[in-house]
């Protein structure tokens, strides 16, 4: 599956996320503890504690945004596009004819072959991640599957194995007391009751 907007934040996002941070500084200024800026921010305590750190030791400078996070991409965005446009293709279309899933292993190797650039599998799925996609689990069925077989087994042989159910009126329930020690049978189970074990 493909998100729109590459499935992280994007620019409008981070631009948002660093206008909380300046308020976060402007309150900071004000001598309003990290406890009531997350509380007037709505944001987390953990993270007004955060920022007010970072706020001491840089002021508002250190709460700028730095734009995207994650390690440099060794691809560029030419390239990118392109590795977006073999995925769309599928795996088919690039010698997997077995089934028609990208496993990051897949994409790692395709990445390989078009850009001879080395990637590994966890730097693949990052890569994938960052290019809007998701894993899939792919559908696993038996090659050899009769689906006329199975339909007529249901309706033949299901329908004699299935044991129909108690009617509704045949079960009751009612609460129980705990016998009396009298009503027990002298020779049957808990006989000699009062009698101590050795």
């Amino acid at each position: 599956m493909r998100y729109a907007d590459g499935g992280g934040l994007t620019p409008a996002g981070r631009q948002r996320r660093e206008t909380v941070r300046m308020q976060a500084a402007e309150l900071f200024e004000q001598k309003i503890k990290p406890s009531g800026v997350a509380r007037r921010l709505r944001v987390s305590v953990k993270s007004a504690y955060h920022w007010h750190q970072l706020w001491r030791e840089g002021g508002r400078e250190a709460l700028t945004s730095r734009g995207p996070s994650g390690s440099r991409c060794r691809l560029s965005p030419r390239c990118l596009e392109k590795l977006a446009a073999y995925l769309d293709e599928g795996p088919a279309a690039h010698g997997w004819v077995e089934d028609q899933v990208w496993t990051a292993s897949r994409v790692a190797t395709l990445i390989g072959r078009k850009f001879h650039v080395s990637y590994s599998v966890s730097g693949a799925t990052r890569l994938m991640h960052r290019l809007g996609f998701s894993p899939q689990a792919p559908a696993r069925r038996v090659a050899e599957r009769d689906e006329q077989a199975v339909t007529v087994w249901k309706e033949a042989t299901w329908a004699e194995v299935e044991e129909p159910g108690r009617p509704a009126g045949a079960t009751s329930a009612s609460r129980t007391k705990q016998g009396s020690p009298g009503s027990r049978p002298v020779d049957g189970p808990g006989a000699g009751g009062g009698a101590p074990r050795s």
